[in-house]
């Protein structure tokens, strides 16, 4: 006997209280936000795809093997990474019969039950794709068929979705070394969409990044600068810097281990990047360096204008056999304990008092919210505070987040929300889940007196749109 798969559809409800008179003010707050355009200020999508507009090659390419946080899943239950078809580093042999990584995916989607990217992947799989069964073994190839059918329409095209699903701005992020000549396409092709780059100087800051002294080289060819001496080295940064600007970028991205900061004389720096700069950098130095480094951007950005963000505390790549065979970001960093208040300090002595800076925190530490990364943005005029990333952007760390930073940080020393993901068919449903989780944190204080109604309308619109709009000046 042949049994039928189940229907599937989300319930217009989630998220929301379950006491009704509660359920029923979030209704009406979600209702006010939930058609704003899109403003995705941080990620790490291809900019390739909207600069060429090509059809996406098949839904195990678009669903499973760029996105770390599937990989994560199926990995913790024993699956190998070539099984899903990810690349070797070394071009040794991996899976590459799409359906096949497909199959393996729904044979153990049930795995993401209780996750975010349970209701991310259900949200594009029914709204974006019209797919209304709940995926498993029995309904794979037919879910595989009926979505690979769709990516050869052109309204799946990444440019049609890009407009269907109303984003009026979107970031990716880019290395200095990066010729941005996939952003300078789209914006000579004529397309209307908003694809802006943020500029990600890890790979020439950061000691301990893989080919350092290399691109320190790269750095001063592309920059035409004497990368040999500390004066050069910034010039250079400053001229990418400046290039990006001319290209659109509004924003800067440091994805430090720490958040520690430095403010070191002008002749101990220089001999500090003396020491650096010619490779195997004791650990001591190469984290004083991006120490000294985090300081020199913020000088930079007060500058330029281009607003910072710092998202320390990722232990990056903890697993050194996926490091290995596969390369970063394959979904094995892991969150650690981070220092703010006093890593911050010889940044925030020159800098935090410049109304014309906008440095913006984020955070893999939940008990930093309500203890240092609160009180700090509810003092410092230059600090603004991330949304809950990685590891926190489920349902549950956002309500934790909102309810440990809003009664010290308020609602105003926050920047809104983003998606950070390299999937793009996630965005929508990630910024409807943060809508409806702060649409019903403010039905609770609605419910409980302590907001009244206009004014949560107010804070959904700003939460949802304009806090983002404004804090990265789009």
């Amino acid at each position: 006997m042949t049994v039928s798969p189940t229907p599937f559809a989300l319930h217009p409800d989630r998220l929301f209280p379950p006491e009704p008179e509660t359920r029923a003010i979030a209704r009406n707050l979600y209702a006010s936000v939930a058609e704003l355009p899109i403003i995705s200020p941080h990620g790490h999508t291809d900019p390739r795809w909207f600069a060429d507009d090509a059809p996406f090659p098949d839904p195990a390419r678009l669903f499973i093997v760029p996105d770390h946080y599937v990989h994560r899943m199926l990995y913790s239950q024993g699956a190998r990474l070539e099984d899903l078809g990810v690349p070797r580093t070394d071009g040794g042999p991996v899976e590459t019969d799409p359906r096949k990584i497909w199959r393996r995916f729904a044979d153990n989607f049930h795995l993401f039950r209780g996750t975010p990217s349970w209701l991310w992947l259900n949200q594009a799989f029914t709204e974006v794709f019209g797919f209304h069964e709940r995926l498993g073994s029995r309904n794979a190839d037919k879910a595989y068929d009926h979505i690979a059918a769709c990516l050869e329409r052109p309204e799946f095209r990444p440019r049609a979705l890009f407009e269907r699903f109303n984003i009026e701005a979107l970031t990716t992020t880019e290395s200095p070394l990066d010729d941005l000549r996939h952003h300078r396409k789209m914006q000579s092709s004529g397309w209307r969409g908003r694809v802006l780059t943020a500029f990600r100087p890890d790979p020439v800051v950061d000691p301990a990044f893989p080919r350092f002294v290399e691109n320190l080289a790269e750095l001063g060819r592309i920059a035409d600068c004497d990368v040999s001496t500390y004066d050069g080295y910034l010039a250079a940064l400053a001229k990418r810097r400046a290039y990006f600007k001319s290209i659109g970028c509004t924003s800067t991205d440091h994805g430090h281990p720490t958040a520690r900061t430095a403010d070191l004389p002008k002749s101990e720096a220089a001999a500090l990047y003396s020491r650096v700069r010619n490779g195997g950098a004791s650990a001591t130095d190469a984290e004083l360096f991006r120490a000294q480094m985090l300081t020199e951007m913020a000088r930079m950005s007060l500058e330029d204008g281009l607003v910072m963000q710092i998202h320390p505390g990722s232990v990056r790549d903890h697993n050194p056999a996926i490091f290995h065979a596969f390369g970063r970001d394959k979904g094995c960093d892991i969150p650690s304990p981070t220092d703010y208040v006093f890593a911050l300090k010889p940044l925030l002595d020159r800098f935090g008092n410049e109304r014309g800076l906008t440095i913006i925190l984020f955070t893999l530490d939940e008990t930093a919210f309500s203890r240092e990364l609160a009180p700090l943005a509810g003092h410092y005029p230059a600090l603004k505070l991330g949304p809950p990333w990685w590891f926190l952007d489920s349902p549950e760390g956002m309500r934790r987040y909102r309810e440990t930073v809003t009664e010290t940080a308020g609602f105003y020393n926050t920047v809104g929300f983003n998606d950070d993901t390299r999937a793009f068919l996630s965005i929508p449903a990630r910024h409807d889940m943060s809508r409806r989780v702060d649409c019903a944190y403010l039905a609770r204080l609605v419910a409980e007196h302590r907001l009244e109604l206009d004014e949560a309308f107010e804070v959904a619109h700003g939460l949802a749109y304009s806090l983002a709009k404004s804090a990265y000046k789009l």
